[in-house]
């Protein structure tokens, strides 16, 4: 693949707040670490306080790949086993267990973190770095996951759910399956696309496990290590934490203070805490904790708790209580030995609202990286643009923008009536000069003929525009086709389309194109073509 990199500032695609971050506002200063940079990362690898619990964590990673078919020496065991190490550290990406890998980003997020786990072994020789996909099994939000499109056809999983995601029973994914493979043709790469998701889902018995195959198959020679924090063992090193914050509510405090003062600089909050931070989950249950009369009460339910009661479960049974967004990051940085967080723009700007919170509890905020973004084009692509005088980055500009600039600079005719509203802006400031010398009231008449005019004048512009379009209709309708493509919905191809089809027209050379081009630390959009 060839990959040419623009500023996501041209893209017009992502939102103000992230260009801020981006561009290095000072204003951002207090809500960050440090700099998503090498010096940033060498004064963050220095002043790295925090230790988690590493024995526990590799405990809890080998009890979960064993769950796999895998050999003993593969990179991703290395990397599990270098994770005991005090010099290790993690670059960690996190997502919802989207049907099929869902939308390409959920790839770029996991190319990103392995391309920048690269890239500080290069900077950092004697130290290690580990990819990490965070699993988020606990969200409740199947909506959200049950889905996904392939080649503008939504493959979807209806059926009736509750409580976390990642406990979700595959046993009756066979009709979702097979609408999937069913897309992707015959050949050698489809049929190993097909036999990959179809031992992933048909093999494993919930959908965590599942999801964990589809990963772990696609990015296991990267040595991507895949963690699920739904567990005993992690969640009792986080016990106090949580405790102190239904309690306290230190976390509701935090943050609705360090969203004031963003509001104050611009920024509106992408998300917003509650008193309580927590779930209480169970199989098929996973609701808000809630303070009602002097008890902790579970919605929905008839559970409730003392606040001597709530302490006990909380140290018997500490994986019955799931941190909501607000509290999953900094769940996640007490578990992992962890520098760098990989999101997506709004992801990247909600982090920002937290950094006051994880000050709070003395845990070290991870640098905050944006994830790669790209457009996949192709020759096919290339030539049609060639054909009607158009480059790659005209795409990036509003449809009917590109449109109006089409026709204007292909037209044989003069479309604008600019000049002659100029002339005639002439002819009425002669009237007025004349009239104003025998009745001044008469100036607010001739203003108002003057307005009439100049707006039939535009009516008219707007039809000779629309004529010239349906002259050029064919041209218009090929422009509107490349745009739908590239642009899908009017959104990043990367929000919507599956990685699928193109898995099935490069095979492994798809993964290995993205971590080549990839490049985290230069904050540039990527286009990869051909």
């Amino acid at each position: 693949m060839k990959a040419i990199y623009i500023d996501y500032s041209e893209t017009n695609s992502f939102s103000p707040a992230i260009i801020r971050y981006l561009e290095n506002d000072p204003d951002l200063e207090p809500f960050c670490s440090f700099k998503a940079d090498i010096d940033g990362f060498r004064q963050l690898i220095n002043s790295k306080k925090h230790e988690c619990n590493r024995q526990a964590l590799v405990e809890v990673l080998n009890e979960q790949y064993s769950r796999l078919a895998q050999s003993a020496e593969t990179p991703v065991r290395h990397n599990i086993d270098l994770l005991l190490q005090n010099d290790t550290y993690t670059v960690t990406t996190g997502h919802q267990l989207n049907l099929f890998t869902g939308p390409l980003y959920f790839i770029f997020k996991i190319v990103t973190a392995i391309t920048l786990a690269k890239e500080l072994k290069i900077n950092f020789p004697d130290k290690n770095f580990v990819p990490v996909y965070w699993m988020a099994t606990e969200d409740h939000d199947f909506a959200e996951i049950n889905h996904t499109f392939i080649a503008g056809k939504k493959v979807s999983w209806d059926i009736p759910t509750s409580g976390a995601t990642g406990r979700i029973s595959t046993k009756e994914f066979e009709k979702t399956l097979r609408d999937y493979t069913s897309t992707l043709g015959m050949s050698e790469h489809a049929e190993v696309l097909s036999q990959l998701m179809v031992s992933a889902y048909a093999e494993h018995s919930n959908l965590a496990d599942a999801t964990r195959s589809i990963v772990n198959a696609l990015f296991q020679d990267y040595g991507l290590v895949i963690l699920d924090g739904d567990d005993n063992r992690l969640k009792k090193n986080f016990s106090s934490i949580i405790y102190r914050d239904i309690t306290e509510q230190n976390s509701f405090e935090n943050i609705s203070e360090a969203n004031e003062k963003l509001n104050c600089i611009g920024l509106e909050s992408q998300v917003n805490p509650r008193e309580i931070n927590f779930f209480y989950l169970k199989d098929g249950l996973r609701e808000r904790i809630v303070f009602e009369e002097s008890r902790y009460s579970i919605l929905n339910t008839e559970i409730a708790f003392t606040a001597e009661e709530l302490r006990k479960e909380i140290q018997e049974y500490p994986e019955r209580f799931s941190p909501n967004v607000v509290m999953r990051p900094l769940y996640q940085e007490v578990v992992l030995p962890n520098l760098a967080y990989i999101g997506g723009a709004a992801e990247i700007v909600y982090w920002l609202q937290l950094k006051q919170n994880f000050d709070f509890y003395k845990i070290d905020f991870p640098t905050l990286l944006l994830r790669n973004s790209a457009i996949l084009t192709s020759n096919n692509l290339r030539s049609k643009l060639s054909r009607l005088d158009l480059d790659l980055k005209d795409l990036f500009k509003n449809t009917e923008d590109i449109r109006q600039e089409w026709i204007l600079a292909h037209s044989a005719h003069v479309l604008s009536l600019n000049e002659e509203l100029l002339d005639l802006d002439d002819v009425f400031e002669k009237i007025k000069l004349r009239i104003s010398k025998i009745d001044l009231t008469l100036v607010a008449s001739l203003e108002a003929v003057e307005a009439r005019l100049h707006k039939a004048m535009k009516n008219l512009e707007g039809k000779l525009m629309k004529a010239e379009k349906r002259n050029f209709s064919d041209a218009l309708i090929q422009i509107d086709s490349i745009k739908e493509k590239i642009f899908p919905g009017g959104g990043l191809q990367e929000r919507t389309e599956n990685f699928g089809l193109y898995y099935v027209k490069y095979g492994r050379g798809f993964i290995e194109g993205l971590v080549e081009s990839f490049k985290p630390l230069e904050m540039k959009f990527t286009i990869l073509e051909e």
